[in-house]
């Protein structure tokens, strides 16, 4: 037999290995993609354009809602992509299988005593760019809730440099509005790319620590946001606000008073007239509200079907997250993921033994749609409602409602003055910024 002939078999093995991942992959990124769309009611995408269609990539990622934010980009990049995720989370029962099916990359950390290097870590992440493939990374190393880049640390810069090839690396932001609320808005923003060219490397792998220092200044400076798409202006505003807060506290305390307690006001008044700051420009949807009225008996049976389960992943959700609230959403999928499936194979068991099989199936079907609906129709009696509520209150109450207005236009208006000063005179960011 020829050598040839000898590798067949397991080349051909290889092969199908391979393409026996790919399916899996392309099935749970599938569902995945259907769970996320679930829990969130709108996720935008900003800069899928700027991402390499074949070139090595590095996704170096701020890090504001734990097991979520990688979610993201398995679902919505536009490659496949390999995270590095701590050992020892490749060796739990389910966890462990989803890592490595995802080609998920190991990091050894001291306090997981786990047998392993950084040499090793970043031995595969190179590896794996120099195939061609593409890297999330999470540079900030910790989990937190503000609306910027925290100081990074250095591991993205030295896969990049020391992969020994030109890399691409693309800052890439996830915005959340409120992380831990069911059915809450996201956005992900992909960067302009940052090429980091092939250095030389020292005897262990490692590239200059100026180049390192370079490259990891640069992802921070370009993390910024476009200003075209409706969430990533409300990111940018968010930025302007905490940006003009410590500018304020520094320069002009009596100011930033005067400002916080408009802002105060205004919020005791909203919660007194029972509105909501985004209802003070009503419009009703006659079309919707009409299809809410059709659709509600079916939603109405998607509740008493769904709402139970949905009680129940709130409160494990909130007990085993031990009050961190950058958990709190990564319980909820990961719960919502597992119950909601369970209840509707419960129910359809008891459906076949009692009625028979045909129909047990057909309920596989059918709960979840009645589900889908029951969320649907709640969501648009809320706004319908919130609505209805604004427009009397602007028919019933003018002079009070046109206090509202007025008040909110007033301290928009001051924060766009202090975005303003901000942006025309050189200012020390360093005595202000929360990185």
């Amino acid at each position: 037999m020829s050598r040839a002939d000898g590798e067949g078999p397991s080349l051909s093995h290889a092969g199908r290995s391979f393409a026996s991942l790919r399916m899996t992959r392309g099935a749970v990124t599938a569902l995945l993609r259907f769970a996320v769309d679930i829990f969130f009611r709108r996720i935008e995408m900003v800069g899928l354009e700027r991402v390499p269609a074949r070139e090595p990539v590095i996704f170096a990622c701020n890090h504001p809602n734990g097991l979520v934010d990688p979610l993201f980009l398995l679902c919505f990049a536009p490659r496949p992509v390999s995270f590095l995720a701590k050992a020892p989370l490749f060796r739990y029962p389910v966890i462990g299988w989803f890592v490595k099916a995802f080609e998920g990359i190991p990091v050894y950390r001291k306090q997981d005593n786990t047998k392993g290097t950084n040499a090793e870590t970043f031995g595969l992440a190179r590896a794996t760019l120099q195939r061609g493939g593409t890297i999330a990374i999470f540079p900030e190393g910790t989990t937190h809730s503000d609306p910027r880049l925290r100081e990074l640390k250095t591991g993205a810069a030295r896969i990049a440099l020391g992969a020994n090839l030109a890399v691409d690396v693309i800052p890439t932001g996830i915005y959340y509005t409120a992380k831990h609320v069911f059915r809450s808005s996201a956005l992900v923003m992909f960067g302009e790319p940052i090429r980091a060219a092939a250095v030389a490397v020292d005897e262990q792998g490692e590239p200059p620590a100026d180049e390192v220092a370079r490259l990891t200044q640069a992802i921070e400076d370009i993390f910024t946001a476009d200003e075209d798409q409706p969430l990533a202006e409300e990111l940018d505003l968010r930025r302007r606000f905490i940006d003009g807060y410590h500018y304020l506290r520094e320069r002009d305390p009596a100011r930033l008073e005067k400002l916080q307690s408009a802002i105060i006001k205004l919020e005791s008044e909203l919660r007194r007239a029972k509105l909501d700051v985004h209802e003070l420009k009503p419009e009703i949807d006659l079309w919707r509200l009409f299809r809410v009225l059709i659709l509600l008996p079916l939603a109405f049976a998607g509740t008493i079907v769904n709402y139970p389960t949905y009680r129940l992943v709130g409160f494990l959700a909130h007990r085993f997250s031990k009050g961190e609230g950058a958990m709190i959403a990564t319980m909820k999928f990961l719960g919502a993921l597992g119950l909601y499936p369970l209840t509707y194979i419960a129910l359809a068991s008891l459906i076949g033994w009692r009625f028979g099989w045909p129909l047990a199936l057909a309920s596989l079907i059918v709960f979840p749609l009645l589900g889908y609906i029951a969320l649907w129709a709640s969501e648009a009696i809320d706004d319908v409602i919130g609505d209805l509520r604004a427009m009397t209150h602007r028919v019933f109450r003018k002079q009070a409602y046109a206090r509202l207005v007025d008040a909110r236009r007033a301290i928009r208006e001051e924060m766009v003055k202090v975005a303003e000063e901000i942006s025309s005179r050189p200012v020390d960011e360093s005595s202000y910024s929360t990185t």
